[in-house]
């Protein structure tokens, strides 16, 4: 009986016995020896059931092209050492006259253009002149019609001066141009541009001699001018020290309106004196002021002759419209 109990549990372990027997019997010659790569195999699974290994591609690594970059052969240039050439006279002679004529040339260009320089400017002040002179001209003008009017009103009223039975009859008359005629204003010229050319020295860039004296000749006229306008004014003094003793100053102020204008009355006013020597020393002083007026009536001419002929032969020489 014993026997026959033992047989089935032998019986029993011989299919495991069987399957370990089997299992050490594998070959093993075509696992592979890296750890990575051993498939582990589990008791009972069958060899059919285990999926193909998958091997995962490497990453392409970037192709690096190593690219020489060509020279081109390099020109040497052979220097020649003092020691080794000598120089003859004639290649340092061709050296200095080529350094003479760079800086020969040099000068020449900049001389040039300084002097057209200098010559553009001479042109800018000698029509800035000839403008002046055309407002020299008008001025002269002006003033010589200025100096008209006042000298017929002083002629006026020297001849009621003279008689006092006409100064009686006249009152209207006479202190209207014993006010107006004695009156002045000073000639006032354009001199901008030749004040520029005295003062910065710029008469050197007029380089036409005539020219240059006739500026200077033409402006030199003005001096006489200005010395008959001083004494005028001291005439005028003396006149208005005996006037102030002759007319009334109520009605002088009477005669004058807002504006400042001097108006004409007509109601006859009176002298304060009608005394003879004082209308004849106040005729006196007022021929004196006649003559002073003539005078420069003259010479105001004179200056326009010479400002009009200035002004022909500047535009003349420079080529000006």
């Amino acid at each position: 009986m014993k026997e026959n109990k033992q047989r089935p549990a032998e019986q029993a372990d011989k299919p495991l016995d069987q399957a370990l027997q089997n299992i050490l019997e594998v070959d093993h010659s075509d696992i592979p020896s890296s750890s990575d790569e051993i498939i582990p195999l589990a008791i009972g699974i069958s060899p059919e059931n285990i999926l193909p290994e998958t091997k995962t591609p490497a990453p392409e690594q970037p192709e690096t092209l190593n690219i020489k970059p060509e020279t081109s052969p390099m020109e040497v240039h052979h220097h020649t050492h003092p020691g080794n050439h000598k120089k003859k006279w004639t290649d340092y002679f061709w050296e200095f006259l080529m350094l003479f004529l760079a800086v020969f040339c040099g000068f020449l260009a900049e001389y040039q253009l300084e002097h057209k320089i200098e010559k553009d400017k001479e042109v800018q002040f000698i029509h800035s002149l000839a403008t002046d002179l055309q407002d020299d001209v008008n001025a002269i003008d002006a003033m010589i019609n200025f100096e008209n009017v006042a000298l017929r009103q002083l002629d006026t009223l020297m001849y009621f001066l003279n008689d006092p039975t006409l100064a009686k009859q006249n009152g209207d008359q006479l202190y209207y141009v014993a006010r107006l005629g004695p009156r002045s204003q000073p000639f006032a010229n354009n001199s901008r541009t030749f004040d520029q050319l005295k003062n910065s020295g710029g008469f050197r860039l007029i380089r036409n001699g005539n020219a240059s004296n006739s500026i200077m000749a033409y402006y030199n006229q003005f001096s006489p001018v200005r010395l008959l306008e001083d004494n005028y004014n001291h005439e005028f003094d003396n006149y208005k020290r005996v006037a102030a003793k002759i007319f009334d100053p109520g009605i002088l102020r009477k005669n004058e309106n807002d504006a400042g204008e001097i108006m004409r009355s007509n109601d006859n006013p009176m002298l304060i004196t009608y005394d003879g020597n004082l209308l004849k020393e106040l005729g006196f002083h007022t021929l004196q002021m006649n003559g002073s007026r003539r005078s420069k009536i003259v010479m105001l001419k004179n200056l326009k002759t010479t400002a009009v002929n200035l002004r022909f032969a500047l535009q003349k020489q420079y080529y000006l419209e």
